[in-house]
């Protein structure tokens, strides 16, 4: 059985749809899979069981990336055709069934999901990890426990809640009389975004500090599940954190944590005392860039969403 399954070109969307090839799998035990991802998430993917291609939709343009798709898996008879991102391509190519992601909903992602194939209840996103992500991570991670892991960046500056206050909760968290005394604190990112990191890197002792800069996905991946509790902005890291099991909190403003929550009973998450729509009217039209929207966001109310959901995840 041969099934094709296009998948979102984001991290964070790329994560969300693993629930649902994590279904495919189960249902078809034997089916060979082509997974075609964009460039950003597609490391996701290299270690998905009875994968047979992995094709990165590097974007082009005039569209010219879905023509060189088309022409990739135009030599396939498909059984099966799963369209997270309902593009013309898997219309123009011959299979027995297709199934797309059809319209916009105000449900969470992983429902969204889960409903292309009509699957109740959604499947969860699941990460796959292979043998060199875990020795990598074994390299990285101190055998002390717990790893209080942080995600301070994001693809939206206005959603970055501030680095200082990252610092501070790290501080506090970490404290002889916090919730973790003398815990390492493990940094996640891109190694471009070591600059706007730096008073966060800076301000945890160099014995306690994992900096886990510009690492492959999987390998982050492999570190998240290995710590105790993960805190970060709505980003992609947030998801895979959330994915791998790792209690997590996602902090919001300005996003929509009804669709892009991190999904799980192990996660939750906390948003400013002013609402989404109140934020989105300060910003001057939809393409405009202020240092973050995350003012609202006190440490105090991230500290007592930390609790409940240690609380929760006991």
């Amino acid at each position: 059985m041969k099934i094709l399954f296009i998948t979102a070109n984001r991290v964070g969307d790329a994560v969300l749809s693993t629930g649902l090839l994590a279904a495919l799998i189960r249902q078809y035990p034997n089916a060979r899979i082509t997974i075609a991802s964009g460039p950003y998430g597609a490391d996701l993917f290299r270690a998905v069981p009875q994968l047979e291609h992995l094709i990165i939709l590097k974007k082009r343009s005039w569209n010219r990336h879905w023509l060189g798709l088309w022409r990739e898996c135009l030599g396939t008879q498909w059984d099966l055709i799963v369209d997270l991102r309902n593009s013309i391509v898997s219309r123009l190519l011959r299979a027995h069934k297709r199934a797309y992601h059809k319209h916009r909903s105000s449900q969470h992602k992983v429902i969204q999901n889960g409903a292309v194939l009509g699957l109740q209840p959604p499947p969860a996103p699941f990460i796959w990890l292979d043998a060199n992500a875990e020795r990598e991570a074994a390299k990285l991670l101190p055998i002390t426990r717990p790893i209080l892991a942080l995600g301070p960046a994001a693809n939206w500056p206005v959603k970055q809640w501030p680095i200082e206050r990252f610092l501070e909760l790290a501080q506090k968290l970490t404290a002889p009389d916090g919730l973790w005394p003398h815990a390492p604190v493990m940094v996640i990112g891109d190694e471009k975004e070591r600059a706007q990191m730096l008073l966060l890197l800076k301000g945890i002792p160099p014995e306690r500090r994992i900096e886990v800069l510009g690492k492959d996905l999987l390998t982050v991946a492999a570190c998240l599940k290995q710590a105790g509790l993960f805190i970060g902005n709505d980003s992609g890291l947030m998801h895979m954190a959330a994915a791998v099991g790792t209690p997590t909190l996602g902090l919001f403003g300005p996003g929509y944590e009804d669709i892009y929550g991190p999904w799980g009973n192990r996660s939750a998450f906390v948003r400013t005392v002013e609402s989404r729509e109140e934020l989105l009217s300060r910003l001057p039209d939809a393409h405009a860039r202020e240092p973050n929207l995350m003012g609202g966001l006190s440490v105090e109310r991230v500290l007592e969403a930390v609790k409940k959901l240690l609380a929760k995840t006991a």
